[in-house]
């Protein structure tokens, strides 16, 4: 996909990479296949995962900050979601080209 903007299309290109360098941790991506069913607190997450919760804190951090996935405070609790939905176009098509392999 050709940009006529080449200065624009260096910081498209710079941002996807970015973003499928976050995507490539193991843990990260099963963090995100658990959100897209529902919302999660990282209690939740660390039963569900097995994980240590600094292990699950330190990455829902970075996706937070990535804009991938969001909280809302409830109470004592913060509940994780996926903000961007686009992300599980990308991990549907890796998933499927995973399978035919």
């Amino acid at each position: 996909m050709a940009y006529p903007d080449p200065d624009k299309e260096h910081v498209i290109l710079q941002e996807t990479a970015t973003l499928l360098k976050l995507l490539a941790e193991p843990m990260r991506l099963q963090l995100l296949t658990i959100l897209r069913e529902k919302e999660y607190c990282v209690k939740e997450l660390v039963e569900l995962t097995g994980a240590g919760q600094a292990n699950i804190s330190k990455h829902l951090s970075l996706l937070c900050i990535k804009g991938v996935v969001s909280r809302r405070k409830e109470g004592l609790y913060a509940y994780y979601f996926v903000s961007n939905q686009a992300v599980f176009t990308i991990l549907d098509s890796a998933f499927l080209a995973m399978k035919k392999k």
